[in-house]
């Protein structure tokens, strides 16, 4: 659930602030030929485009068989946790530069097609958020059934809720709740939810036989911090800690953190 709710309320947070960019632009410009309308008009599109893959995802899943299905479940998880850490680096590297970015998008498009171009650059905008939130939550739910199922979604609801209320904050301009500072802090969370993605996906393979666990367990923590547990599970779901993970799946964990280092250094130099 709490992964979930973290999700869908750091998604919908970025597409708020992407829509009130795009509104006050065209408030501001006030042109006969760009209306609101437009605007909410791309916003219909890109929802659209979200359900679309959320239908699409699960035709798949009811098409394909067993060994079929856990192959495609698997490629979704990897596909997730490179898409938030794509998401992250993307982020800071023009997260600052977004709304002048969006804004110049914005004035080219106005000056070739008008109003029409405006609302597919904000179907493209918000039908992306949309399409990663899909593609995350999917990620999650294919582990969860039953009443487990019914608490993530209800956590996504929460999300949203809570992803309203903070960029009303945000865009109030509420000292205590700076952008950047909500912007950096959950970029460390959605990494560690990526991480666990990662070593789920790892564990997929090993139980498949794609992978060799090599050895198993390198330790076992169940002592101090049991899987099981309300804390371990919360460990496990936010950070991919297992309390006796096997060498392969300690080698990806600390892969990807590599990767990342090495990525966030490469962005610091380019940008220096």
């Amino acid at each position: 659930m709490g992964n979930a709710l973290f999700i869908v309320w750091r998604e919908s947070v970025e597409a708020i602030l992407i829509i009130s960019i795009l509104l006050a632009w065209i408030r501001d410009r006030d042109d006969a030929r760009i209306g609101v309308h437009h605007l909410w008009a791309g916003v219909g599109g890109g929802l659209a485009l979200a359900g679309f893959l959320a239908l699409a995802m699960l035709g798949v899943h009811g098409w394909l068989a067993a060994d079929a299905l856990d192959l495609f479940q698997t490629a979704i998880v990897f596909a997730a946790a490179g898409l938030i850490t794509h998401m992250v680096l993307w982020m800071r590297s023009h997260g600052r530069h977004m709304k002048r970015e969006l804004e110049a998008g914005l004035t080219r498009a106005a000056q070739t097609a008008g109003g029409t171009s405006v609302a597919m650059l904000a179907a493209i905008a918000v039908g992306r958020e949309g399409a990663e939130t899909v593609l995350f939550l999917y990620g999650l739910a294919m582990e969860q059934s039953g009443e487990t199922l019914a608490r993530l979604f209800a956590g996504a609801g929460i999300g949203f809720a809570l992803a309203l209320a903070t960029a009303w904050v945000i865009l109030s301009g509420a000292r205590w709740l700076p952008g950047r500072l909500f912007f950096r802090a959950s970029e460390i969370v959605l990494l560690l939810l990526a991480a666990a993605l990662l070593v789920s996906g790892v564990e997929r393979l090993i139980d498949m036989e794609w992978l060799p666990p090599l050895i198993e367990p390198v330790w076992d923590s169940s002592a101090l911090l049991e899987d099981g547990s309300t804390a371990g599970g919360i460990a496990a779901a936010f950070a991919g800690y297992r309390a006796q993970p096997s060498l392969m799946v300690l080698i990806a964990w600390l892969g990807y953190w590599g990767v990342v280092a090495l990525l966030g250094r490469l962005q610091r130099r380019t940008a220096a």
